[in-house]
């Protein structure tokens, strides 16, 4: 063969091996060849691939990676993700600079570029896409001067650092998709702050959207799910970089860490035999998760909004900053230092919240060297701005410590998880801990011998019961089936001492009082500590010998209200709390007593504001005493564990504390229903007329409904200053009847009592009529329920018009029929009204 002929088979073979570079699959490209629209590039395991694809429903073309192995295209770095292709013209080549370029149609004007200035990559450079999915420039030795990890979208791959390198300023986090056809930046990002301790944060736009919280060993403090044994995960923190990557033991898992378009973050794994990506982890878990739910120094427990409640509580220590918007659930405001606390060298301690995300730590130091608990507490308790301490590494023996100053931001607790979070409390607070505390280690500690008893204690049970049968004596009967009742066997103990009981918790062990210390209390009911007396008996002020004054409510021998209203009322009342519900301290049963120990509040019951026209309080006083009670009945209806009906509701059942807080009391008639139940029916109605539903007084049918007619007429009276059973005008209505006609007329500002001297109040007072002629119409369902009303008077919202009240012609040939449609005994004898009760 000639020489020629040999420099053209040459030739030849060159262009050949051009023309069909990527007919067998590289993972390479040097500064000689460019990648193509529909060429790829596949690493050297076959696990990714490089090349122009297609999003969705869009016809744009994008340079991306993807997952190779994997049946569903599955993108996980894009390139051009701001500036499309509209057609199939793409390539990536190397630019005379050395920089990797994707080019459209105008291959003058790259739409993407690696934009290294190093000016030695010039020549010789290659790009190579790794197993890891990592695509990488290298010069010619081979050193890597520009990786795509460097720079991820959406995804976070394994092993690929993620955080800040605190040398050259380099931020890599991700930012999600546009929508699934769009992979241009979205509004979504994740990225560590540096600010304070270093934070993982979920940012919507410019807003803080989740903070995912700090690293404290294993895992993120907002992700108590994350320490997965088959993944290594791998935190740095030094004077050099912050970042956080992590791994599978098993490198043949296809994983993925990805922030979607809708701001989830998903922890994906493939699973090859169902060809699908399965969830592992998804966040965040809305409401909870939202940043700073509560407030500050709130603490968001979802605990709460599983059984339909409020999810925002405060942290120990701190009560809401707006009482009223905290009952409305609108915890933003947060809490505040309670009223009289005092965390300054005054005795003050730590309470312990535990399976908590700790607090924001922007405001917080962080001690790295701090060898444990003990020390962390010491450290923080020297310096009177330190609200609060947690351990900065869980997983290493709670090493280190973390302080925060100022206020607690986004905290909440988790059902399983967390970690201990230490709060700053005064030192009665603290005594009341420390009390609980010490009464739950007793009976974990009490467990075993109780087994051991439970025999013994079923026998003298069987004997006590046969001896009281012999006995017949009913009060010691009634005290004994009480006692049974409330599962307090073990409170007689602490009874001996006579003063005892448990403010720490939200449902304390109800003590029960000896006669004995009672008679001392009251001066052996003397007459005049006796404050009260109604148709159940008398009430009496009394001193416990720890000085506490206490309110007696004495049942009178010949009381209506027997043993199963006197339970009624105490459990549940003990199970209540709230504070515009009256507070329930003990009972005492012994012979024919049948006594309830109550908080005493020294103005004594609204009635005696109301109706005498010697006592005054101007509007602002009386719109918060229809406010507290509307808190009381929704919290009654709502939001308590139980589902309770009052069915007496009136004025001198809500008692004024010194404040002039109204408290709702005697729940001697009160109904519990299921959360699912909407009303009962009863043979026996109870209760007082002329604050009556009529379903309920002819029909014997209550519901919340019941309570919200009896509330229309608590807050007509409260507003005019008449009963409802005081006679108006012609003697031809009651007070309902009288406000509907003046209504009608568009005169019902004629009903404001005297009381009233602000002018520019009438517009409220106005709105109030309105809202109580809501509440007292005639059918329950057109009837609003309380959080409608409690919304109502809290908001200028419109408000639908009124329909017929109910109730409002009388005279005495209307007066009901006590015999038929109440238990007369049950009807108090100081409020019964002439209210026409007629079938309709």
């Amino acid at each position: 063969m000639s020489l020629d002929t040999k420099i053209l088979c040459s030739i030849f073979l060159l262009l050949l091996q051009y023309q069909f570079q990527f007919c067998t699959p590289t993972d390479t490209i040097n500064t000689t060849q460019s990648l193509k629209d529909g060429d790829l590039l596949i690493s050297s395991n076959q696990t990714f691939a490089l090349g122009f694809f297609t999003p969705g429903k869009s016809t744009n073309r994008y340079l991306g990676i993807w997952y190779n192995k994997v049946s569903e295209q599955t993108v996980v770095w894009v390139a051009n993700r701001g500036n499309s292709i509209n057609d199939t013209s793409g390539s990536l080549s190397f630019d005379v600079t050395g920089n990797l370029v994707v080019t459209g149609p105008d291959r003058s004007n790259p739409v993407w570029s690696t934009n290294v200035s190093d000016p030695t990559v010039a020549k010789n450079s290659s790009a190579q896409l790794l197993d890891s999915g990592n695509l990488v420039v290298l010069d010619s030795n081979g050193v890597v001067v520009w990786q795509s990890f460097d720079y991820p979208t959406n995804t976070l791959l394994p092993n690929l650092r993620f955080g800040v390198n605190r040398k050259t300023g380099l931020d890599r986090f991700l930012t999600s998709w546009k929508s699934g056809d769009d992979p241009g930046p979205g509004e979504y990002s994740l990225k560590i702050v540096l600010n304070g301790s270093p934070q993982l944060f979920l940012y919507k736009g410019s807003g803080l959207f989740w903070r995912v919280g700090s690293w404290i060993g294993r895992r993120w403090s907002g992700i108590p799910e994350m320490t997965f044994n088959y993944i290594n995960d791998n935190y740095v923190e030094n004077q050099d970089e912050v970042t956080f990557s992590y791994s599978f033991r098993d490198p043949s898992i296809c994983s993925r860490l990805v922030l979607n378009e809708s701001g989830t973050l998903q922890w994906l794994t493939w699973n090859d035999n169902d060809h699908i990506w399965v969830e592992i982890y998804a966040g965040p878990k809305k409401p909870c998760d939202s940043y700073n739910y509560c407030g500050p120094n709130g603490n968001c427990d979802p605990s709460n909004g599983s059984m339909g409640q409020f999810e925002c509580t405060c942290l120990p220590g701190f009560e809401p900053k707006s009482a009223l918007d905290w009952y409305l659930r609108v915890g933003s405001d947060g809490c505040v230092r309670k009223r009289g606390g005092h965390v300054c060298r005054s005795g003050e301690g730590f309470e312990k919240v535990p399976l908590a995300k700790v607090p924001n730590t922007w405001t917080a130091h962080v001690d790295r060297g701090v060898k444990g608990l003990k020390e962390c507490e010491s450290e923080c308790l020297r310096n009177c701005s330190c609200n609060a301490y947690a351990s900065a590494d869980v997983s290493h023996g709670d090493s280190g410590c973390v302080m925060w100053h100022g206020d607690l931001m986004d905290s909440r607790v988790f059902l399983s998880g967390g970690q201990d979070l230490y709060i700053r409390v005064d030192a009665i607070e603290l005594a009341q801990y420390l009390k609980s505390q010490r009464r739950s280690h007793g009976k974990k500690g009490m467990v075993a011998a109780i087994a051991a008893s439970v025999i013994a204690v079923l026998l003298l049970a069987f004997c006590l019961i046969c001896w009281l049968v012999v006995k017949k004596k009913r009060g010691i009967r009634e005290r004994q089936n009480l006692l049974f009742s409330l599962d307090r066997t073990t409170s007689l103990e602490a009874s001996s001492m006579g003063k005892h009981f448990d403010e720490s918790g939200p449902n304390p062990e109800l003590p029960y009082f000896d006669l004995s210390i009672i008679v001392s209390a009251t001066g052996n009911f003397l007459l005049d500590n006796k404050i009260g007396e109604g148709g159940f008996g008398a009430v009496y002020k009394g001193q416990l010998p720890n000085g506490q004054e206490i309110a007696v409510k004495r049942l009178a021998k010949n009381s209506e209200q027997g043993a199963e209203e006197f339970k009624t009322e105490v459990t549940l009342i003990a199970k209540l709390q709230h504070r515009n519900l009256v507070r329930l301290l003990g009972y005492c049963i012994q012979k024919d007593e049948k006594m309830l120990i109550y908080e005493y509040l020294p103005n004594k019951g609204l009635d005696s504001f109301i109706f005498d026209k010697g006592s005054f309080i101007d509007w602002k006083m009386r719109f918060n005493i229809v406010l507290g009670i509307a808190r009381g009945l929704l919290y009654l209806h709502q939001d308590s564990r139980l589902r309770i009906i009052h069915r007496d509701l009136k004025a001198s059942n809500v008692l004024l504390d010194a404040e002039m807080n109204p408290k709702i009391s005697d729940f001697g008639m009160a109904k519990i229903f299921r959360k699912d139940q909407i009303e009962a029916n009863t043979n026996r109605v109870v209760g007082t007329y002329g604050y009556m539903s009529p379903e309920y007084a002819m029909e014997g049918l209550f519901s919340v409904k019941s309570d919200v007619f009896s509330f229309g007429v608590l807050l007509l009276e409260i507003i005019s200053g008449r009963k409802n059973s005081s006679y108006i005008l012609d003697n031809s209505m009651n007070l309902i009847g009288h406000v509907w006609s003046l209504w009608q007329e568009g005169r019902a500002v004629e009903i404001i009592g005297s009381w009233m001297t602000e002018s520019d109040s009438d517009k409220e007072v106005l709105r109030c009529i309105h809202i109580a002629l809501l509440c007292v119409e005639e059918l329950a369902n057109d009837r609003p329920n309380m959080s409608n009303v409690a919304f109502m008077l809290c908001n200028e919202t419109a408000l639908p018009p009124p329909n017929h009240p109910a109730f409002i012609f009388r005279g005495a040939s209307h007066r009901p029929n006590t015999s038929s449609s109440a238990s007369a005994g049950a009807v108090s004898i100081n409020d019964v009204t002439l209210s026409a009760i007629q079938a309709r």
